[in-house]
């Protein structure tokens, strides 16, 4: 198999690339696990891309239960060293209204629970022999982050660049009340899969970057009465459009 030049974890709507070409699925275990589903890998542009659905390809787990340290094991165990994550999320800040995709460049963590660290017991039991503390400050990798800003000006896809992503418990969506703690924080974005993954991409070395797919108004933000299903999946489809052609870009370099 040729060298996998970019990885995509999908988020809720995102369950597979169609444009994906030439399509091997493998179905992995790692010392953590095994992931949310099996790992397609296919040509997109000319490139070879895995991709991986993030809730399982039934949307069968939720934020809370997702094995997060499994799905960028095998991402990285397929050979992949960057990673792109697809999030949908709710807008908080008057850039990110429904249908808009940004490209965060900060985030807080609100999760608790959830297995955080590679530095815990992996599915056998064993624990790393020395403890990693590593550095968060930028938590996407800069470098990669601008590749993916500049991929969305190649394509002609309207991103927008930077803000801050809250990371909710879930699965239950937020009271206002949150929502209005989050804004006073600083956050621009609220969704519930951004923490651990992106901590865990930090801890194994991944090349590691966010694309928010904003799919409605967070809880009093916005012209939001109430948050619908029905409405949260025909927005992340329409603002998906043009993701493909950005990833295949992105897969370039």
């Amino acid at each position: 198999m040729s060298a996998v030049s970019l990885a995509v974890i999908g988020g809720t709507g995102v369950y597979r690339l169609a444009q994906l070409q030439d399509v091997e699925s493998h179905e992995l275990d790692t010392r953590f696990g095994k992931p949310s589903g099996p790992v397609r890998v296919g040509t997109l542009l000319g490139h070879r891309v895995a991709f991986l659905a993030r809730h399982g390809e039934g949307h069968s787990l939720p934020p809370h239960l997702v094995n997060y340290r499994a799905n960028l094991a095998a991402l990285q165990q397929i050979g992949a060293s960057r990673v792109l994550a697809l999030n949908t999320v709710g807008g908080i800040g008057e850039r990110y209204a429904p249908r808009t995709l940004g490209c965060p460049d900060q985030l807080i963590d609100y999760t608790w629970g959830r297995v955080s660290t590679v530095w815990e017991s992996d599915a056998e039991g064993n624990v790393g022999s020395e403890a990693l503390h590593v550095d968060f400050t930028h938590p996407y990798s800069p470098m990669f982050r601008s590749k993916v800003i500049a991929a969305a000006k190649v394509t002609g896809a309207a991103l927008v660049d930077g803000g801050c992503y809250g990371v909710t418990q879930g699965p239950r969506l937020e009271t206002a009340a949150e929502i209005a703690r989050l804004r006073r924080d600083g956050c621009d974005l609220v969704g519930m899969t951004g923490m651990p993954e992106a901590g865990l991409a930090r801890e194994l070395g991944l090349e590691y970057a966010c694309l928010a797919i904003v799919a409605n108004w967070a809880a009093g933000c916005g012209d939001a009465s109430e948050i619908t299903m029905a409405e949260v999946l025909a927005n992340v489809a329409d603002a998906s459009a043009g993701i493909a052609e950005l990833v295949g870009e992105l897969a370039r370099g």
